[in-house]
């Protein structure tokens, strides 16, 4: 993307000053609002079983128009950028304000940030197609190559570019662009009849062309292949109730879905989180700290300023085991009669802002990693983790382990297959006994689900001893 390239809609699509007075038509007697108009352009490529397997890309453009009153959101969105189309979606937006009750004064906005994160130049520039496409094919020859038990790989590249203006009433304009890029590799083993298999990735707000390099690849290829040597060794997984020891970084993924979403700002004020109504109390164990950071430099998370313009940043939720902050966008904030936190995330411009986290972390303590494992009695030690379910209103979870290892006594006996950790987040935080000095960011691979709007998030955590969670597997 050059520079006479970039998105600006508001000097070709639309008139600076028709838009802004179009917006303040919409929001008259609201309380907020604003204009948010976004280009995308995507790729995805998959190689797969030694050939090229998908290849795609997408583009889109269009525009949201909110007004907000009270509980009240009126919301109106089109592919097409006009003024034509802007004045209609303003008709619809209007309800908002007129169902809303007594006219209101309009809120303060945002501050104005010049803070960048991260670079606006596409991910893809520079890299050309066939490029792309050999390095996916090494990938594949390379794992192939390591062991002969390797029956197949899968490597997929992934790279978007999201562009967004934000026009408010009051007359802030806010421009980002939001480079984000990723690749995988998965690889298949077989022995004796059995198969297994092990998945490497990450990425990040930056360019593809690093991933594409030798060593950073190989290094993916290797680690999905260790995986997937482990769990050829691995055991049934043992059943009941016993301590678990979690590795550092993606395995904060459980602190993100059993703990994070129960934090979030509608979830509370709905009195629908597990969490509601306990602010200023203890629930987690002594030590804990949970804070969400949307401002770190270039992670897969991380945003300059949300999707209504409030600038990001590092927002505490659990402090020394007290709660003491939920995530928050304007309207949830308002409700509440706190301050936004720079939560207001959205899909696309087809979808209304909401709560959503960015990048949740769980900070480190002090205790040596081996320690905590060693720590552990009767139990496991869950090194990585897939997929994972959970009930927002009472916390309970379910997550899977796709490697993790049996423990007795301090000491790591076998790899394990088919472990479930099933208990419930305010339960988990209470059962926290160690804190690793070795906390750790995931390696960018997070997408966070909510309410049918899917957004990239990151996750951190060091390791961490929790007592009383459930395993499912095996009879014990």
């Amino acid at each position: 993307m050059t520079s006479e390239d970039r998105f600006r809609p508001f000097e070709s699509a639309l008139d600076p000053d028709r838009a802004l007075a179009i917006l303040r038509e919409a929001t008259a007697g609201a309380e907020d609002g604003e204009l948010f108009v976004e280009r995308r352009r995507s790729e995805s490529l998959v190689f797969d079983d030694g050939r090229l397997r998908t290849a795609s890309y997408d583009a889109g453009e269009g525009f949201g128009l909110r007004a907000v009153c009270g509980e009240v959101a009126g919301y109106a969105h089109s592919t097409e950028i006009s003024e034509r189309a802007l004045r209609r979606a303003a008709q619809t937006a209007r309800l908002a304000a007129r169902g809303g009750g007594a006219t209101v004064a309009l809120d303060a906005p945002p501050p104005a940030t010049n803070r960048r994160l991260y670079g606006d130049r596409d991910p893809l520039e520079g890299v050309a197609f066939e490029r792309r496409i050999e390095a996916l094919a090494q990938i594949d020859a390379y794992a192939r190559a390591r062991d002969p038990r390797v029956v197949q790989v899968t490597a997929s590249l992934a790279a978007s570019m999201q562009e967004v203006e934000i026009l408010r009433p009051e007359g802030l304009r806010l421009r980002d662009a939001r480079p984000l890029a990723r690749m995988n590799v998965t690889v298949i083993v077989e022995q004796g009849g059995r198969r297994e298999s092990g998945s490497a990735g990450g990425g990040g707000r930056a360019g593809a062309a690093d991933m594409l390099e030798p060593a950073h690849w190989q290094a993916l290829a290797d680690e999905a292949l260790r995986q997937a040597l482990v769990n050829l060794e691995a055991q049934e997984a043992p059943a009941g109730e016993m301590e678990v020891a979690l590795g550092p970084g993606w395995p904060g993924i459980l602190l993100h879905e059993a703990i994070g979403h129960g934090l979030e700002g509608d979830f509370n004020r709905k009195k629908t989180s597990a969490f509601a109504g306990l602010m200023g109390q203890r629930i987690a164990a002594p030590g804990v700290t949970v804070v969400d950071d949307g401002a770190i430099p270039d992670r897969r998370g991380s945003i300059s300023f949300d999707d209504e313009g409030t600038p990001s940043g590092r927002t505490t939720l659990i402090e020394d085991g007290i709660l003491v902050g939920y995530m928050q966008d304007r309207q949830n904030a308002r409700l509440m009669g706190v301050a936004p936190t720079g939560n207001g995330r959205r899909q696309s411009y087809a979808h209304a802002p909401m709560p959503r986290m960015t990048n949740t972390i769980m900070l480190g303590g002090d205790a040596d990693p081996q320690e905590v494992v060693a720590a552990v009695r009767d139990g496991i030690y869950a090194v990585n983790f897939g997929g994972g379910q959970v009930d927002i209103t009472n916390g309970k979870f379910v997550f899977s382990c796709t490697e993790a290892y049996r423990v007795k006594n301090g000491k790591i006996l076998h790899p394990v297959k088919g472990a479930t950790l099933i208990g419930d987040g305010a339960t988990a935080l209470r059962g926290i006994r160690m804190l690793g000095s070795d906390m750790a960011l995931d390696p960018g691979m997070g997408t966070c689900g909510k309410a049918g709007q899917w957004v990239p998030v990151g996750v951190g955590q060091p390791t961490v001893l929790i007592e009383g969670l459930t395993v499912g597997g095996a009879a014990a």
